[in-house]
């Protein structure tokens, strides 16, 4: 069946009967594509008959799908001709893991983020009917995402609506760690309530039979709040809020999902759909274990083991966890918090020693930051482990309740820099820039493991705002001899020489040392910096180094703009010193997903391109430097 599938629509030439069968080749195919190429696994094999459904019922790309987060949209790729696309899936120049409009026209709105999907639609809503055009818009959202408040202020809009918008509520019990909060409960409760569905249709189905005065009834119904709608009608919330509720249905009943999505078609109002999927439904590794195959490397489809032998090092991440766990076993006023990612920010140990001390928000990083403004506050010291991509969803709460009151939070900033496969929208390349531009934050980055341990340390003793920055993956081991104590605003001086200075920030000074290698080989003398602060940057270092040496060449894994190379430049410029400040940084452009080496290399700052650009900015300096002697 899936050899049919070459283009959009091509879904509706299928035999009804044709169609379990094409689900189950669509999870065959997903499964044998992700555990070579790695991928998001258990959510798209949760959707696929939801997905079905929806290419049924709905003409692509006139109507429009909005997938929340996208990673859960692998089928709708396979259902509009993207089947080749998947060899080189998450690969650099290949297709990407998530929705993006300049891939394909049925991709109505690129995501990668968390509880947008209900704000784009109601957008689009909008647009189509200012436009008088005239086509579908259905916003796919997980429960998970209903954590989040950017989706309660979008049903707060939609509620006002008298017209068509369809809001799919995707409900499996899962974003990425189990779900938490009041609106998990609340949903846990709906799903019992598998009576409601018949109940409310044969209610309707009599209703509209009673002459003159049935439609009018049925209409006061949908807006009543008496107590007979509280009892009879399990989705209140959403009809209090302005909303028809239709559901809960099972999510992998293609004929049920079909008749629901046409249903929602026809009203003139905003509808909710809530249907109830298995995440990792059809594989049973990722059925037992849906966290385990959210995000996953290639893997044995036998067993759903790694590909490869999880012997690797400590990642950053590791190492943070363990000494937070060690700081916490004696200073009780410190308090872990996570968005939704206690397994992926390295705070599942800290949950288990110390559960009273834990907090997980939810998809909701706003809320986090200010949440731990609060506790701060209130006299104990919390530390909010969060992934630099999402950490940006907080930048007002983040000057606001943190560094106006100059209360003593700790960002532990995760996956900064590159981080591969998932492409622009979690590539963590904008936090020293965002970071940096708040009055009262402090800013760093270890250079290595050891320094991780170090800073952390030094940020849980600090009273102020304070971000540590890290990246994804192995926690790099070497110069652990060089292991100074971090002082307040001091970088750390690793080799000292004359001409030519590398100032290196974060993990980037693994890269940093192999240039000043091959610098050394090529007859250059080169002073090496590990930076450690971004904010303040340390200007006595800078004032020190202009005494004898001509150029500057700072080196960080974040936009050129607003990073720690304009910090030095513009701080040379202003007091006249003269020195040439060469910054090697990422261009000021969305990365788009790949590995690391192949990223590096694309963007100019691997160690061979970053090697060339000092050499050749120290000869042309050079030159001017004799010319204007000659003069």
């Amino acid at each position: 069946m899936l050899e049919r599938i070459r283009k959009e629509n091509d879904i509706k030439a299928l035999e009804p009967e044709e169609l379990e069968q094409l689900a189950a080749e669509i999870r065959e195919f997903l499964i044998e594509k992700i555990s070579k190429s790695g991928g998001h696994l258990a959510s798209n094999l949760g959707v696929v008959e939801l997905t079905m459904a929806m290419h049924l019922v709905f003409d692509l790309p006139q109507d429009k799908i909005i997938w929340d987060v996208g990673h859960q949209s692998y089928t709708h790729k396979l259902l509009t001709g993207r089947k080749e696309g998947f060899d080189g899936l998450r690969k650099y120049g290949g297709m990407s893991g998530f929705p993006k409009r300049k891939e394909s026209a049925c991709d109505a709105f690129d995501t990668g983020h968390s509880s947008t999907s209900i704000s784009a639609g109601l957008g689009y809503v909008q647009a189509r009917d200012l436009r008088g055009e005239d086509y579908s818009v259905v916003s796919v959202i997980g429960d998970g995402s209903l954590t989040g408040g950017m989706a309660y202020e979008a049903l707060n809009n939609a509620s006002a609506l008298d017209t068509n918008f369809i809001i799919v509520l995707n409900d499996n019990n899962m974003s990425i760690s189990e779900n938490v909060g009041g609106m998990s409960k609340y949903l846990a409760g709906l799903r019992t309530a598998d009576f409601y569905t018949g109940l409310k249709k044969g209610v309707t189905t009599a209703l509209h039979k009673v002459p003159v005065v049935g439609d009018s009834m049925i209409q006061k119904m949908r807006k009543t709040k008496s107590s007979i709608k509280q009892l009879v009608v399990p989705g209140m919330f959403f009809e209090d809020m302005g909303l028809t509720y239709l559901g809960p249905i099972p999510g992998h009943d293609i004929p049920v999902l079909c008749r629901a999505l046409k249903e929602a078609r026809r009203m003139d109002e905003p509808v909710l759909l809530h249907v109830i999927t298995e995440k990792g439904k059809g594989y049973e590794p990722a059925e037992k274990h849906p966290d385990k195959f959210h995000g996953i490397g290639p893997f044995q489809i036998e067993t759903g083991e790694p590909e490869m032998p999880n012997n690797k090092k400590d990642s950053y991440t590791d190492v943070f966890g363990k000494v937070l766990c060690d700081e916490a076993r004696n200073r009780t006023e410190i308090v872990a918090i996570t968005a939704a990612m206690a397994d992926g920010t390295g705070l599942s140990r800290f949950r288990k020693l110390y559960p009273k001390r834990f907090f997980d928000v939810g998809i909701a990083e706003a809320h986090g930051v200010t949440f731990a403004a609060g506790l701060a506050a209130g006299g104990v010291h919390p530390v909010f482990a969060v992934y630099s991509s999402f950490l940006q969803r907080a930048y007002d709460q983040m000057i606001h309740d943190v560094a106006l009151q100059n209360l003593p939070v700790v960002l532990a900033v995760d996956r900064a820099g590159l981080v591969g496969s998932d492409g622009e929208t979690h590539q963590g390349i904008f936090d020293l820039s965002y970071l940096s531009s708040i009055p009262n934050m402090t800013v760093m980055s270890p250079k290595n493991k050891w320094e991780l341990a170090d800073m952390l340390r030094f940020a849980l003793s600090y009273q102020g705002p304070i971000a540590l920055r890290y990246p994804r993956g192995e926690a790099y081991d070497g110069y652990r001899d060089f292991r100074s104590p971090v002082v307040f605003g001091k970088s750390e001086m690793v080799y000292r020489e004359s001409k030519i200075a590398v100032m290196s920030v974060g993990h980037m000074f693994e890269a940093a040392a192999e240039v000043r290698d091959i610098l050394k080989e090529r007859g250059y003398d080169c002073t090496l910096v590990n930076a450690r602060f971004v904010k303040p940057i340390d200007k006595e270092m800078i004032d020190d180094l202009c005494r004898d040496h001509e150029m500057i060449a700072t080196v960080e894994e974040n936009v050129q703009t607003g990073g720690f190379g304009e910090h030095v430049m513009e701080y040379a410029s202003r007091r006249g010193l003269n020195v040439r400040v060469l910054p090697l940084a990422l261009p000021d452009e969305y990365v788009e997903h790949g590995s690391i080496t192949a990223l590096r290399e694309e963007t100019g700052i691997n160690v061979e391109a970053m090697t060339e650009k000092i050499i050749n900015a120290y000869r042309q300096l050079a030159g001017k430097n004799r010319e204007g002697e000659r003069k």
